[in-house]
C-alpha cells in the first residue's frame, strides 16, 4: 500500500522572520487633537519612575521607551496615576493600560492593570496592581490607550480618530529567569542531534512571537537531515494539547512547507519533506492565532522514498486575505470553503496559481478544503 504524505511547499512566497520579536506598532490615532493622554506617573524601585506629561498629541504610537522606564520588582505592589485628558475639546473616552509581563511581545487581558471611563477634566485616575511572580525577569513595554468615543476593554492594537497610545519601557527585577529556555530564535535554537526524537514541551513561558504568521510565541528547532542519513523526515505534532502551526525553514530562516492542521491529527500539525539534499533545517513550532500552551514534537525519517507525485503541493496566500487568495499547487482541483458553523459558502473547480475572489465574504476565519488526484488538505483561512 502507498503512503501518501501531505505537505506544503513555499519556495516562492515565504514569510519573513524577525531575529528579535515585534509589538504592534501601526496603532493609536489618525488626528493629533483633542483627547490624550495627559500625564502618567508611576514610581518604581531604585528612585526609579516614569513622569510622562503628554500634548502636544501626535499621530499613531507615541513611543516613550528610550526616555521613560521603571523598574518594578516581581510580588510586589504599586500604583499608576494616569490623567486622561485633552489637547483640545472634551469628549467621553475609555482608557486602559497593560504591562508585557510575560515579554511575548502581546499585551494580553491578564497583564492590563486598570481601565477608565469618563469626559475630561477629570481627576487623575490611580491604579493599584501587583507585579505577578511569574512575571519575566528583564526589560518589558507598558502600553497606555486613551480611546475617543471606545469602549472597554480596548483593543491594546487599535487604531481610531482621537486618542493616544503611549509606550513606556519596564524592568522587571526578581522574576523568572528565562535564560535556560532555549529554542527562543534560530541563533539559539533546540538541537535535535539523533533520530527518533520526542518531547512534550510548552511555549507559554519565556518565548515570544518571532514568525509573523501568528502571534503566539515560537520554539526553533535545528536538525541537520544530511549529517543524520535522512532522505525523507517527518515531523509530527499530532497529539499536541494546543492548535498547532509548524513551519520548516531553510539555514537561512526562509520558509520552506508549513502546515496548520494536519488530516488525521485534528488541529495539530504535521509534515513530511526530501531531506536528503538539505544540510540545515529548522522547525518552528507555535500555535494557531495567539495560543500558547502544551504541545508534542516528533521527528523521525522515513525509510521509504516518496515520489513527486504523491505529495500534495498546496498553499494559501496571502492569509489573512481581504479581497482575494491564491491557491498555489501543481495540480488542478477543486475548493471549498466552509464557515465555522460547517456551512459550505463556496465551492469550484480551480486550476493551478488560480486566485480566488473573497471579497464578497464577511470578515472571519473559514476553512479552505482542497482536493486533487494525490488527496485533501485543510488550511484555516483569515478574512479580514
Amino acid at each position: 500500500m502507498q503512503k501518501t504524505y501531505t505537505c506544503f511547499i513555499f519556495s516562492i512566497l515565504s514569510f519573513n522572520i524577525n531575529l528579535s520579536a515585534q509589538y504592534c506598532t501601526a496603532v493609536g490615532p489618525s488626528s493629533n487633537a483633542d483627547s490624550n493622554l495627559q500625564s502618567f506617573i508611576l514610581n518604581g524601585e531604585s528612585a526609579t519612575s516614569i513622569t510622562f506629561t503628554g500634548c502636544p498629541g501626535v499621530f499613531g504610537l507615541d513611543d516613550q521607551t528610550m526616555n521613560e522606564s521603571v523598574v518594578l520588582n516581581a510580588s510586589a505592589s504599586y500604583i499608576a496615576s494616569a490623567l486622561f485628558g485633552t489637547c483640545g475639546g472634551y469628549y467621553y473616552g475609555v482608557g486602559e493600560a497593560w504591562i508585557d509581563y510575560n515579554q511575548n511581545q502581546v499585551f494580553e487581558p491578564t497583564e492590563s492593570i486598570g481601565t477608565w471611563a469618563g469626559t475630561p477634566p477629570v481627576a487623575p485616575t490611580n491604579w493599584f496592581f501587583n507585579v505577578p511572580a511569574g512575571a519575566i525577569s528583564g526589560a518589558t513595554r507598558m502600553r497606555v490607550v486613551q480611546y475617543e468615543g471606545g469602549a472597554l476593554p480596548i483593543d491594546p492594537c487599535s487604531t481610531f480618530p482621537w486618542g493616544s497610545t503611549t509606550d513606556f519601557t519596564v524592568q522587571i527585577g526578581g522574576g523568572m529567569d528565562c535564560s535556560a529556555y532555549v529554542g527562543e530564535s534560530l541563533i539559539d535554537p533546540r538541537v535535535i542531534s539523533a533520530l527518533p526524537y520526542t518531547e512534550n514541551y510548552n511555549n507559554s513561558v519565556c518565548y515570544s512571537n518571532v514568525m509573523t504568521v501568528y502571534n503566539s510565541p515560537d520554539v526553533f528547532y535545528r536538525i541537520l537531515p544530511m549529517a543524520l542519513g535522512a532522505d525523507y523526515l517527518t515531523v509530527s505534532l499530532c497529539g499536541s494539547t494546543i492548535d498547532t502551526y509548524l513551519s520548516i525553514l531553510d539555514a537561512d530562516g526562509n520558509v520552506l512547507w508549513y502546515n496548520d492542521d494536519f488530516s488525521s491529527c485534528g488541529t495539530s500539525s504535521q509534515i513530511t519533506f526530501a531531506s536528503s539534499t538539505l544540510d540545515t533545517v529548522y522547525l518552528a513550532v507555535q500555535g494557531w492565532g495567539n495560543v500558547a500552551g502544551d504541545y508534542k514534537i516528533a521527528v523521525d525519517q522515513e525509510v521509504l522514498g516518496v515520489e513527486e507525485s504523491e505529495i500534495i503541493f498546496a498553499t494559501i496566500f496571502p492569509n489573512p486575505a481581504i479581497n482575494q487568495f491564491t491557491i498555489s499547487t501543481s495540480q488542478n482541483g477543486n475548493v471549498a470553503l466552509y464557515d465555522l458553523t460547517g456551512k459550505m459558502v463556496y465551492s469550484s473547480a480551480f486550476i493551478q496559481n488560480e486566485v480566488i475572489d473573497i471579497s464578497a465574504f464577511s470578515p472571519g476565519t473559514y476553512l479552505v478544503k482542497i482536493n486533487n488526484e494525490s488527496g485533501q488538505t485543510t488550511q484555516k483561512l483569515v478574512i479580514e
